[in-house]
C-alpha cells in the first residue's frame, strides 16, 4: 500500500519546524513508518543547493530554478521511493512555500511557477498540508528573540512577508481543504491540540 505524505508550511517564526519531531513520533505511535525531510534540502545535493539558497545573493529566475532543481532530486531520491514502499512522508515545506515566497513575495509570474510545478511533479501533490499561520509581527519577534543569524529570507522586511503569508491564505482557499490552517498564535499547548485533531481527522 502507497504511503501518505504531509507537509508542513509558515512563514519563518511561525514555529512549523519545532512540530515536526513530535507529528512524526505522533504518526509512528500508530503504526506507520515514517521519513522526516525538509525543503530545501532532503538529499545530499539538495542540501548543497539549500546552502546557496540561504546564504548567497542571486538573480530571482535563479533562485526559483533551483528551489525546484532540489525538489527533482527530493522527488526522485527520497519522496517517491518512500511513498511506493509504503512509508509515510513529513516534509518542512514542499510547493506550496515557492508558491508563497518566490511568487507571493518575490512576484515571480504564477504561470512560470505553474510550469514549473507540472514539469517536476506534474499532478502529485501531498495528501495533507498543515499551514501554521501567525501575524508577521509576531513571527519577527520570534525570530529576533532566536539565537544564530538569520538567513536570506528571514532578513526580508515585513512587507515581503505580508506578501508570502497573502499567497499561502489564497493557495489555501483553492486548495480543495488539502491545506488545513492551524492558529500558531496560541499557547503551544493549543496549538498541538489543532493539530491533533486534524492528524485524527486525516489518519480515520
Amino acid at each position: 500500500m502507497r504511503g501518505k505524505f504531509i507537509t508542513l508550511e509558515g512563514i519563518d517564526g511561525a514555529g512549523k519546524s519545532s512540530h515536526v519531531a513530535w507529528i512524526a513520533d505522533w504518526l509512528r505511535a500508530r503504526g506507520r513508518d515514517v521519513l522526516v525531510t525538509r525543503e530545501p534540502g532532503g538529499t545530499p545535493v539538495g542540501e548543497r543547493l539549500r546552502e546557496l539558497l540561504l546564504s548567497e545573493p542571486m538573480d530571482l529566475r535563479t533562485e526559483t530554478l533551483l528551489v525546484f532543481a532540489a525538489r527533482q532530486e527530493h522527488l526522485a531520491m527520497r519522496i517517491e521511493p518512500a511513498l511506493a514502499a509504503g512509508r509515510w512522508v513529513l516534509s518542512d515545506r514542499f510547493t506550496d512555500a515557492t508558491f508563497a515566497y518566490q511568487g507571493g513575495g518575490r512576484g515571480v509570474p504564477r504561470a512560470a511557477l505553474e510550469a514549473l510545478e507540472q514539469w517536476v511533479h506534474g499532478g502529485f501533490q501531498p495528501d495533507l498540508t498543515l499551514y501554521f499561520d501567525l501575524p508577521v509581527a509576531v513571527a519577527r519577534a520570534r525570530l529576533e528573540a532566536a539565537a544564530g543569524a538569520p538567513d536570506r529570507f528571514e532578513r526580508e522586511d515585513a512587507g515581503f512577508f505580508d506578501r508570502v503569508r497573502t499567497a499561502y491564505h489564497a493557495r489555501a482557499a483553492g486548495s480543495s481543504g488539502r491545506i488545513r490552517i492551524v492558529d500558531a498564535g496560541q499557547r503551544p499547548d493549543e496549538v498541538k491540540k489543532q493539530v491533533e485533531e486534524v492528524l485524527l481527522s486525516f489518519c480515520e
